[in-house]
């Protein structure tokens, strides 16, 4: 599901290196430019930038409707070898697995009669559709209600995408897979948040007004999330900008984007004000550009 068309050349490319024709590719077009004749061999729909609950309900139920596997893979998310396919093969060999999941959700986790599971999340999630869609009947609509325990203070509160089905799985017996750390970080790679950048590239019109933004920000105001967040975001787009380029042999035109090196002038200017969880997520930007740089 894309709304940054560089990114999207990038996992294409990645995603047909290593998982080849054992895979039957569908990207959703957001952005409304990315043309079919780009990625042979995918289907290109183009479709509203609707929730991504909402798109992966039509997609489980509609496009996928003849597959066995529906496999669920943000564009931020690229898988890197081909053991994944060998992992799906494994677990979905048991009749009562409806999910394995290569990236789950790190800050909260779902207490279901005294034990605790990772939620499976939807960034890079493969579904049984029979289990799921046929005999469950289930949407990976987010809810609200969720007072499952945090690991940073205060409870969830929401089922984002895939939870609340996540937790009826878990709940109506069924295997829910999340793939041990140590090996899913040899198959994926990726970054998050991209879609923060997207919009602020689309509301500013040249990279002075970007870079305006952050030097006229308040210094308390970098205390939270927002601005290294988004920061952190576009980043990971220049990086995906370089790597276009080394595809491509020409730039993607986005022309609100800073230069990198302004951008990484922000980020050492203000890394007194990280947190540990903003400088871990530094620092797997960096570990995800190097990866993906191996991997092209």
């Amino acid at each position: 599901m894309n709304i940054l068309p560089p990114m999207m050349t990038v996992w294409y490319h990645v995603v047909r290196k290593y998982l080849g024709d054992a895979v039957d590719v569908v990207i959703f077009d957001s952005s409304g430019t990315l043309d079919p004749a780009a990625f042979p061999g995918a289907k290109v729909q183009k479709f509203l930038n609707l929730y991504a609950a909402t798109k992966s309900d039509i997609f489980l139920r509609k496009i996928a409707k003849n597959r066995r596997i529906a496999w669920i893979c943000d564009d931020d998310m690229f898988p890197v070898s081909a053991e994944m396919l060998k992992v799906l093969e494994r677990e979905f060999a048991t009749k009562k697995t409806a999910a394995v999941s290569f990236r789950p959700r790190g800050w909260w986790h779902l207490e279901i009669h005294g034990e605790s599971f990772e939620p499976i999340s939807s960034y890079c999630t493969a579904f049984s559709r029979k289990i799921l869609v046929e005999q469950e009947n289930l949407s990976l609509r987010p809810a609200h209600g969720n007072t499952h325990p945090s690991h940073i203070g205060k409870p969830p509160g929401r089922y984002d995408t895939c939870d609340k089905a996540n937790e009826s799985l878990l709940r109506r017996g069924y295997r829910c897979v999340v793939v041990p750390e140590e090996e899913r970080e040899r198959y994926l790679t990726g970054f998050s948040g991209v879609s923060g950048a997207v919009m602020m590239l689309q509301y500013f019109k040249s990279p002075e007004q970007v870079l305006q933004y952050y030097e006229n920000a308040p210094e308390e105001n970098w205390s939270g999330n927002m601005l290294h967040g988004t920061l952190a975001a576009l980043l990971s787009v220049a990086i995906v900008q370089e790597l276009y380029t080394a595809l491509k042999g020409t730039t993607y035109p986005l022309p609100s984007l800073p230069p990198r090196e302004e951008i990484e002038k922000l980020i050492e200017e203000h890394r007194k004000d990280m947190r540990p969880d903003q400088r871990r997520h530094d620092a797997m930007i960096r570990t995800s550009e190097k990866r993906l740089e191996a991997a092209l």
